[in-house]
């Protein structure tokens, strides 16, 4: 019998993860310290964490096991990443069809994060994204902290849906299916906030109509079919 092809290391859960940050910084949605921390579920009970929080040029060897307790069964995190194990296990544990977290201090979203407001959802690629609703503010707590932690796991009880949330005074925390998914919804969300901010010069946003999320789902569906 033939051998079975190598996986590519795209396929990979660390090179899923760089893949997904070279996208973050090709679109452009990067603060300028290029911050971020991304991680990717193995199963029911691990997960892949990045090692550091510069992930400009990541590579795949950066990444850290751990389980959903937060012990590090394999490599070795740097201080500012050990911190936030528990904001990445606690949201795995909320979301149970979660496959990929990342938390980024993209510049327009954050701004809503320091202003302490929901970024409502007013454009189209949101919806395309199913984020049919503002993505919810967690009150602020010290970074990797049990107050933060619990802040995040009431949101997300509270809101069963959304696919992100603002931490306070910090930045953007959004999950999904794989990586390169949350990649490009937290691309969309740093491009609703920036319009949303442009759009105040202008009077405003405006809302939705009323089923534009059905709308947009059935517009998908022809498409598709």
């Amino acid at each position: 019998m033939a051998a079975s092809p190598a996986r590519s290391d795209t396929m990979s859960p660390g090179g899923a993860v760089v893949a997904a940050a070279r996208h973050l910084f090709d679109a452009g949605v990067m603060s300028h310290a290029g911050h971020a921390n991304l991680s990717a579920r193995l199963d029911e009970n691990r997960f892949a964490l990045t090692t550091t929080g510069m992930v400009r040029d990541l590579r795949p060897d950066q990444m850290a096991i751990l389980d959903l307790d937060g012990t590090v069964l394999d490599g070795e995190l740097s201080p500012e990443n050990a911190e936030i194990i528990a904001m990445h296990a606690c949201v795995y544990r909320a979301r149970p069809a979660a496959g990929a977290i990342i938390h980024t201090h993209s510049p327009a979203v954050t701004a809503f994060a320091l202003a302490n407001k929901e970024l409502p959802c007013r454009a189209e690629p949101l919806l395309r994204f199913g984020q049919a609703e503002a993505i919810p503010v967690v009150a602020w707590g010290p970074r990797g902290s049990d107050v933060s932690v619990r802040g995040i796991q009431a949101v997300l009880e509270e809101r069963p849906t959304t696919s992100a949330v603002l931490l306070a005074n910090h930045g953007l925390l959004a999950f999904g299916t794989d990586p390169m998914a949350v990649a490009r919804l937290v691309v969309a969300i740093e491009e609703s906030a920036e319009a949303e901010l442009g759009a105040t010069l202008l009077g405003g946003a405006v809302d939705f109509p009323a089923g534009a999320l059905d709308q947009v789902r059935e517009s998908v569906a022809r498409v598709r079919s």
